[in-house]
């Protein structure tokens, strides 16, 4: 486990100041991740954690997921600023609709988004290494 943040932070060269983890398997590698770096950790919540906080959220709808479920996915405003770099960290990229949800919050903020690193890559869609980009410690044919 204390390897797996160190690997994820070294897949990109440029050094991020937030790393964004998406609950919840995303949540422990984005936190882990984020102490590899010494920067912040936002989690990345389903909108269900929202309903007793009065503070402002941005939410994104995902694209259909791997279970072909459209999850709603947020978190506060305020923990990430547009002077921001973000990557986002996950264990397992198939749909790239996790991501794509990232990507769009942090667009949102106004903050530059770096990327995508996971432990297995499983994109069905090769474009979206790309255009995330993403970039990933094992590629799912490995396995």
């Amino acid at each position: 486990m204390r390897e797996l943040g160190p690997a994820l932070a070294g897949l990109y060269d440029e050094v991020p100041s937030v790393v964004l983890g998406p609950v919840s398997r995303g949540s422990l590698l984005g936190a882990l991740t984020a102490a590899a770096l010494g920067v912040g950790f936002v989690e990345m919540r389903k909108a269900g954690g929202t309903s007793i906080d009065s503070d402002r959220w941005v939410r994104h709808t995902s694209a259909p997921d791997y279970q072909d479920r459209h999850v709603v996915f947020g978190f506060r405003r305020h923990l990430i600023q547009p002077s921001d770099h973000v990557l986002v960290v996950d264990d397992w990229i198939d749909t790239g609709a996790t991501a794509q949800a990232a990507k769009a919050l942090v667009d949102e903020c106004g903050a530059h988004w770096i990327g995508a690193a996971c432990i297995v890559d499983g994109l069905m869609e090769p474009r979206l290494r790309y255009e995330l980009p993403m970039r990933a410690l094992l590629d799912v044919r490995q396995l």
